[in-house]
């Protein structure tokens, strides 16, 4: 456990996710992918995600939609837990938490056209009829920058991959959810695009009243977009807090390292800070104690042999070390 310090325990909170655990079974042992991870969303938020490939960011996000169900934990949204629904009525929970997925082009058939991929949850869930449909696929076209009249009949091989993630943000906003999760949104898509596809989720999540769950390994992209970030190193939580606080002054020794890692913009300024050394360890046999000890510059005895619990170093920014920078 990493303990329950940074939860807000507000009657605003729309998401409480306690305990988490997700594993998978592979041929050798299990992958670790989350354990006992807790947080909480109050609406409104933006809360961000980061850490580096394989850290469980996306498997989280994932197992936040019971996709699959996790090991173990609860996942509270608006006051029910999912991990106890039965099948459909967690089918009917899930119209009001959408995900946009990291890949824009796979994630959309493309034997659909435009008006059939957007229109197919208000046919599935038998929201008004034909017309009403089709007036509601030409609303969220216009709303993600897309002519209606220009493509509606097209297909997603014709499209980049800018506007394929447009399709994707207008799909998951069809049934008019109160939580997004964005599975790194932009990662895949060109640095002249990302901006204008941040831009389009700020503007429709405050069209929309959205609640945000923002999944991504770039520190750059998220300082923009989040209301808090919560830093992941192999399953479990380092550190959590405001982006002012993270940036500015990061208590844990992983998130100086992320931080430090983001290129300046001027060739002639140097990064005080040490690089990382080493790879991540197994998520099949984590480190004993603190998981990040075996590439951390202040590691001790103590880190090897006790788990760091989250807490408060300065108001709102927690962190789970025994050494921490602040």
């Amino acid at each position: 456990m990493t303990g329950y310090a940074h939860l807000r325990n507000s009657p605003d909170a729309v998401l409480t996710v306690k305990d988490l655990r997700v594993e998978f079974k592979v041929p050798g042992g299990v992958v670790k992918a989350v354990s006992d991870v807790s947080f909480d969303v109050l609406k409104g938020e933006t809360l961000s995600i980061v850490g580096e490939s394989g850290c469980g960011k996306t498997t989280l996000g994932k197992a936040v939609l019971q996709l699959p169900s996790p090991d173990g934990g609860s996942v509270t949204f608006e006051g029910t837990d999912l991990t106890t629904l039965k099948r459909e009525d967690l089918r009917k929970a899930r119209t009001a938490i959408q995900m946009i997925f990291q890949d824009p082009i796979s994630s959309l058939d493309p034997r659909m056209t435009v008006r059939d991929l957007i229109g197919e949850p208000l046919w599935v869930w038998n929201k008004g009829d034909n017309e009403e449909r089709e007036a509601k696929v030409r609303e969220l076209l216009n709303n993600v920058g897309l002519e209606p009249d220009q493509v509606l009949e097209r297909h997603s091989y014709e499209f980049s991959g800018g506007q394929c993630q447009r399709l994707s943000i207008a799909r998951s906003l069809a049934l008019e959810p109160r939580m997004l999760i964005c599975d790194e949104p932009v990662s895949a898509l060109d640095v002249s695009i990302q901006a204008q596809i941040l831009n389009l989720l700020q503007d429709m999540k405050e069209r929309y009243g959205l609640t945000m769950l923002f999944i991504s390994h770039d520190l750059a992209v998220v300082k923009a977009v989040s209301s808090r970030i919560m830093v992941m190193y192999l399953g479990k939580v380092c550190e959590i807090g405001s982006p002012d606080a993270i940036y500015s002054k990061p208590a844990h020794h992983y998130t100086a390292a992320l931080i430090d890692s983001v290129p300046l913009p001027d060739p002639t300024k140097r990064r005080d800070g040490v690089a990382l050394q080493g790879e991540p360890p197994s998520p099949m046999n984590p480190p004993s104690g603190c998981r990040f000890r075996t590439r951390c510059p202040a590691a001790s005895e103590k880190c090897s042999a006790e788990e760091p619990q989250l807490r408060e170093v300065t108001p709102g920014q927690f962190v789970a070390c025994h050494h921490p920078r602040v």
